[in-house]
């Protein structure tokens, strides 16, 4: 089996990546870099031009962008199961970078007080916060996981998105986003990867 390698933090994005890791569940090592020159060496940033966590490295191959590890793991551990079938990945595609592009950029505008006004709507991706909020409690209505009937890294993706827009205050704690969040947190992947950079940051 080629070497994987998740470089992280765990006060960051780093803790998606590690959750789907655990929901893989293949042997990993951890490179834990610190915000600043951890992640600005030359080493690093030969990985990571962005100088940002996490990037996986699986063999040869060099990944970033939380939403991309998750598909990529995915795929690259079938045995998992945590992706549809080629011909059933609409949903799963379709609200895994929702959540990516208009989701996280509803949320970010929201929390940095930088929501455009309403006749730039059409000008940015989400349309409006409200609209992407909408979207998403409609989605998630009536259903236990985001792309169908069963747990998939979509939800990875989605939940720690959705876990991340309520903690800090964005996102609006509507009873559908509260109840899928805490679904999600009874797995035990979830729990045994919580653990992990909970330790680390107490460190």
């Amino acid at each position: 089996m080629a070497e994987l390698t998740l470089y992280t933090n765990p006060r960051s994005r780093g803790r998606i990546a590690r959750w789907m890791l655990e929901e893989v569940g293949v042997p990993y090592e951890t490179v834990v870099l610190g915000y600043g020159e951890g992640m600005k060496s030359p080493e690093y940033l030969a990985l990571n031009p962005m100088g940002k966590v996490p990037t996986v490295r699986h063999g040869d191959t060099v990944v970033t962008e939380c939403a991309a590890i998750c598909a990529y793991l995915a795929d690259a551990f079938p045995a998992a199961g945590l992706a549809p079938e080629p011909a059933a990945r609409g949903a799963y595609y379709r609200w895994m970078f929702f959540a990516a592009g208009p989701l996280e950029s509803a949320i970010l505008a929201r929390a940095l007080g930088l929501e455009p006004p309403a006749e730039k709507a059409a000008a940015v991706g989400y349309g409006s916060v409200d609209l992407a909020f909408a979207t998403l409690e409609k989605v998630l209505s009536g259903r236990e996981y985001v792309a169908g009937d069963r747990f998939t890294a979509a939800d990875v993706y989605v939940g720690a998105q959705v876990a991340y827009g309520m903690m800090f205050g964005p996102l609006p704690k509507r009873p559908v986003f509260e109840a899928y969040v805490a679904r999600l947190r009874e797995r035990e992947a979830y729990k045994r990867a919580a653990a992990i950079d909970d330790a680390a940051a107490a460190a």
